[in-house]
């Protein structure tokens, strides 16, 4: 892929780009991504739901199924699940680490989705919205498919100065490529943390009722420096982002070398920080 700068990449590209979940990313994903970040949340959106009555929730953007899982653990047993990504190979890496009830798998666009209007009594999105290139016309599908009362519960990374794992790492791959620093992580992840944005996409997509937004901190910990790095270069689109820019291995090198010296060699332990956003139709 040839080296262009920030300013010659189009913005479709960079947006397509940032959707890649391929190759050994959605397993380097599980591996390292879902338990240094994503399991709290996901456990946490699924303790929200579990004083309401549902019978049918459907997942959008499920990624490798974490808060799949965690609702499967979560609900009772006759709640159907319908758990959908735009990336096969996420889905099929979710539908390998399997769940104690049956789940519906399908690879579905959140800008399209395939189901009929008052589908669901609940929708659930955990760090899928944040992808979304049209977030109101996401929002709206998502109420099209609720049933009247239906709950939307889903979750966006907060800025990536709360993040501290994501900004260190992102820090260093900016002085290992100081002509083009790859922002994935800061430009999409991290890109949709402005609160009163999301309540305005969510009113532009039909959503008449007040959202409620908390702000959730937790600890992002691993058994040593490098495998943070892993996750971040390799297990996400970033490794696009480095892959076009010089080689993968010394980028992780050089990210394992930064959380060395700003954790330790040992295990390390970071913050982390979202946004928890739940409304109803």
């Amino acid at each position: 892929m040839a080296d262009l700068s920030a300013e010659e990449r189009p913005e479709m590209t960079i947006a397509a780009v940032d959707k890649v979940f391929a190759g050994s990313i959605p397993q380097l994903y599980q591996s390292h991504f879902v338990p240094l970040i994503f399991q709290p949340y996901a456990d946490d959106l699924a303790r929200r739901l579990t004083d309401r009555r549902l019978s049918c929730v459907l997942e959008i953007a499920a990624g490798t199924g974490v808060a799949t899982r965690a609702l499967d653990a979560a609900l009772p047993e006759d709640v159907a699940i319908v758990a959908t990504d735009l990336n096969a190979a996420m889905v099929d890496e979710a539908r390998a680490h399997g769940t104690r009830r049956p789940v519906e798998w399908r690879t579905a666009d959140a800008m399209q989705l395939p189901f009929p209007d008052g589908s669901f009594d609940c929708v659930v999105c955990q760090f899928g919205a944040m992808f979304f290139p049209d977030k109101a016309g996401a929002f709206a599908q998502v109420r099209r498919v609720l049933a009247p009362g239906g709950l939307f519960a889903f979750n966006v990374w907060d800025r990536i100065e709360d993040n501290e794992f994501a900004d260190v790492i992102t820090e260093s791959l900016a002085r290992l490529f100081p002509a083009d620093p790859p922002r994935f992580m800061a430009r999409t992840p991290h890109g949709y943390h402005d609160v009163d944005v999301i309540a305005r996409d969510l009113a532009a997509g039909g959503f008449a009722a007040t959202p409620r937004i908390d702000t959730v901190s937790a600890r992002s910990i691993a058994p040593n420096p490098r495998d943070p790095a892993i996750a971040y270069c390799q297990g996400s689109p970033l490794r696009s982002e480095i892959e076009a820019r010089g080689s993968l291995e010394q980028a992780t090198l050089v990210a394992t070398q930064a959380m060395e010296a700003r954790f330790g060699t040992g295990p390390v332990d970071g913050k982390i920080q979202a946004h928890v956003v739940m409304v109803e139709r």
